[in-house]
């Protein structure tokens, strides 16, 4: 597949993904957005759209994909890899929740397989396991502290701190209260400094309290004492806390140990939920622009039915004004279009809209077009888009642009699709325009699919002439000068040179004196177009009234088709509680009947007798019409055996029937034939009952003429020949 940079440039292929990433939940999402370039691999493409195309049909069913946003653990996992190195309880409990994101994907795909297929296939290229996830869990809790019970040695320090922490509270505790009791403390008793507690002392008293000197207030009144009882645990237990941080690192190098052979599965994770992001991000763009799959098809043609530029649709949606629609069809017998009309008409937004969708779709992204449209996928999409004038090859536009119709000559074959805008331009219109029939000619014999947009006549002329090359034109309102941004297919468009102009306020004056310098035959030509346009256009208008009417009448039957199924479905629904109210009664009469029995006899024997009977009788019944399914294996052959009997006295009066059923075809044969040949020998006379062949009016034959008939019906005559009559009551 060939589709190079300048193309991707000149459809803004990169403002639509920047569009796309702003889906993305995650910077890697985001980063690989940005990445996004038409897939080569045809299988790889279709895999792509149908996961994007699943994942936009979760939004409508009840199924919704699971969140799958994640941490970039990137870098935990190459250092990771590192012999003998370790990472910090944070990235261990983020490589932890990464797997079990990953691992609820996977499930979740299994259980409905069905609804995402492709996705299915996706995740089970990833390995699922929760081995990584328990060996995180068993050493590091939810907060991202190492577990106590990691090792007896951790076990044995931290119990040792909180050994320590009493002792050091007690002795702080008791120090302060002599403090306390002799007054050497100032009024707030006590604080913290580096994060220990120290006595408030009044600067007066300072040396009549035993301890280490930490510091003192602003203003010199309050130093702050550490009591030296204190300090000998604190001495402690600053060792017991380097020895505890000392064992967590050692703790956490053998889980990196142990998490290290699965290295390659964090990088399946970490691409499997970027690529999953990715096509999520894709998926919204797609609602939000109203993008759907198209049919792709092996035979080429492209069929894109209301098609909107999405770049174009969304700027004019935060403006609050409305996008045209187009719909563009290329395929064997209109191969190449050539669009023609006014400047600021549409023509290359409709050249661009074309070449972007194929783009997008060629990249694995949804296009906003209309259901039942159809595309193929090309080889090789060229484009010649705007002025491409380089000053650092010191090119003019002519120059660029011939250098571009030379790369296309080189590249373009039958499974290219080729987009040239302003065809021809940046010469001397008489020579460049013959050039450019030469290069449209080129095109055409090697069948590659192309639309160009142009001004020149004589490629208008030329598409007329070549069997599969069409013209087309951007509509334009004569009336209010104003563009309508439609395209049609079949005819060439005028300029509109002179009334653009005259819209664009130069004065009628010169217009005039223009008109007096160009060709007689020209400026005819021209305006013969104009007015074809406008009559065409009248017509349109009438067209799309009766299609909209057509489509109201359309609507009103389908509604009036669902009313009526509404009321099938009650009357339905009517007639079951009917047959159940009735079977109810019928059995209420007859308990009735047996206890109004019972009580006139007042006996019991005779009503349960009658009662059994009656019951056996519904029994059998309802084993009629709910048969018991054989159960064991016994059974169950009895039933085949029946069931084969019962096939067999089948087809044997099937072939009877058929045997019969060929005998009296034979006789009602003998007898039509008989009846035919007794018709054709028929003489009609007046008062003979007729009806026309095919026909189902009755008449009688008021004259016969020959084989002239004239026939009454009551309310007028008619004249037909004998020979087309048929009989249906003799005259009497």
């Amino acid at each position: 597949m060939n589709i190079s940079g300048k193309t991707l440039q000149d459809l803004e292929f990169t403002t639509v993904l920047q569009q796309v990433a702003e889906f993305c939940i995650t910077s890697l999402g985001k980063q690989n957005v940005f990445e996004i370039k038409p897939i080569v691999n045809r299988k790889e493409l279709f895999r792509e759209l149908h996961l994007v195309d699943e994942y936009l049909a979760s939004f409508e069913n009840e199924n919704r994909i699971p969140n799958h946003g994640f941490d970039n653990i990137t870098e935990s996992v190459k250092r990771l890899a590192i012999e003998n190195s370790f990472i910090e309880t944070d990235a261990f409990l983020k490589i932890a929740t990464t797997s079990v994101t990953v691992n609820e994907q996977i499930k979740f795909f299994k259980k409905f397989k069905e609804l995402f297929p492709t996705f299915f296939e996706l995740s089970q290229q990833v390995e699922f396991t929760t081995y990584i996830d328990d060996e995180i869990k068993k050493i590091i809790d939810i907060s991202g502290e190492v577990k106590s019970n990691a090792s007896s040695n951790l076990k044995q320090i931290r119990r040792g701190i909180n050994n320590i922490r009493g002792k050091i509270g007690a002795s702080f505790n008791s120090a302060l209260s002599k403090a306390i009791a002799a007054g050497y403390l100032d009024d707030i008793k006590e604080t913290i400094v580096d994060n220990q507690r120290v006595l408030a002392v009044s600067a007066m008293h300072r040396r009549k309290v035993n301890g280490s000197l930490l510091g003192s207030s602003k203003s010199g009144n309050i130093v702050y004492i550490a009591p030296q009882a204190t300090l000998a645990y604190s001495r402690e237990y600053q060792n017991l806390v380097y020895e505890e941080k000392q064992e967590i690192i050692r703790i956490l190098r053998t889980l990196s140990a142990t998490i290290r052979p699965m290295i390659d599965l964090l990088e399946d994770y970490i691409t499997f939920l970027t690529h999953l992001d990715t096509i999520g991000a894709k998926a919204k763009y797609a609602k939000e622009i109203n993008g759907l799959l198209p049919a792709i098809t092996k035979e080429k043609q492209l069929y894109f039915k209301d098609a909107y530029h999405p770049i174009l649709w969304k700027k004019n949606k935060d403006q609050h004004l409305n996008t045209v629609a187009q719909t563009i069809q290329l395929h064997q017998k209109q191969q190449i279009i050539v669009i023609s009309g006014p400047n600021a008409g549409g023509k290359s937004i409709t050249l661009k809209t074309i070449g972007l969708l194929q783009v997008m779709l060629q990249s694995g992204l949804l296009i906003p077009v209309a259901e039942r449209s159809k595309t193929y996928i090309f080889d090789t999409i060229l484009t010649d888009i705007g002025d491409n004038q380089s000053i650092e090859n010191q090119l003019s536009t002519y120059s660029y642009r011939l250098k571009n119709m030379r790369y296309f000559l080189r590249k373009c074959n039958e499974s290219t699709l080729f987009l040239i805008d302003e065809f021809g331009t940046g010469s001397d219109p008489e020579l460049g325009g013959a050039l450019a029939e030469i290069f449209l000619e080129e095109f055409y014999n090697k069948k590659a699919f192309g639309i160009i947009t142009t001004h020149y006549s004589n490629l208008k002329v030329l598409a007329n002439e070549l069997d599969n090359v069409t013209n087309a034109n951007m509509q334009f309102d004569e009336r209010s000068l104003e563009p309508l941004y439609k395209l049609f297919i079949g005819q060439a468009g005028s300029s509109f040179t002179f009334e653009v102009a005259q819209k664009n306020g130069i004065p009628f004056s010169l217009i005039n004196k223009a008109k007096k310098r160009v060709e007689t035959e020209k400026v005819r030509l021209d305006r013969t177009i104009s007015k074809l346009q406008k009559e065409r256009n009248r017509l349109q208008k009438n067209s799309e009234s009766l299609e909209k009417q057509k489509s109201k009448g359309q609507e009103h039957l389908e509604n009036l088709q669902e009313k009526e199924q509404r009321i099938q479905d009650k009357l339905a629904g009517f007639q079951e509680l009917y047959d159940n109210n009735q079977r109810m009664l019928s059995l209420g009469r007859k308990v009735n009947e047996l206890l109004n029995k019972y009580f006139q006899t007042n006996n019991k024997k005779e009503l349960n007798s009658n009662f059994n009977k009656w019951v056996a009788d519904e029994k059998v019944k309802h084993a009629k019409k709910n048969p018991i399914k054989p159960k064991t294996k016994s059974q169950k052959q009895k039933a085949k055996i029946v069931a084969k009997q019962m096939q067999e006295t089948i087809k044997k009066v099937e072939k009877d029937v058929l045997e019969k059923v060929v005998e009296v075809r034979k006789e009602k044969k003998k007898e039509e034939a008989k009846i035919a040949k007794e018709k054709a020998n028929y003489n009609f006379k007046v008062n003979d009952k007729v009806r026309i062949i095919d026909s189902n009016s009755v008449g009688t034959i008021d004259k016969i003429d020959k084989k002239s008939v004239t026939i009454n019906y009551g309310i007028f005559t008619t004249k037909t020949s004998v020979n087309k009559l048929e009989l249906v009551e003799k005259a009497k």
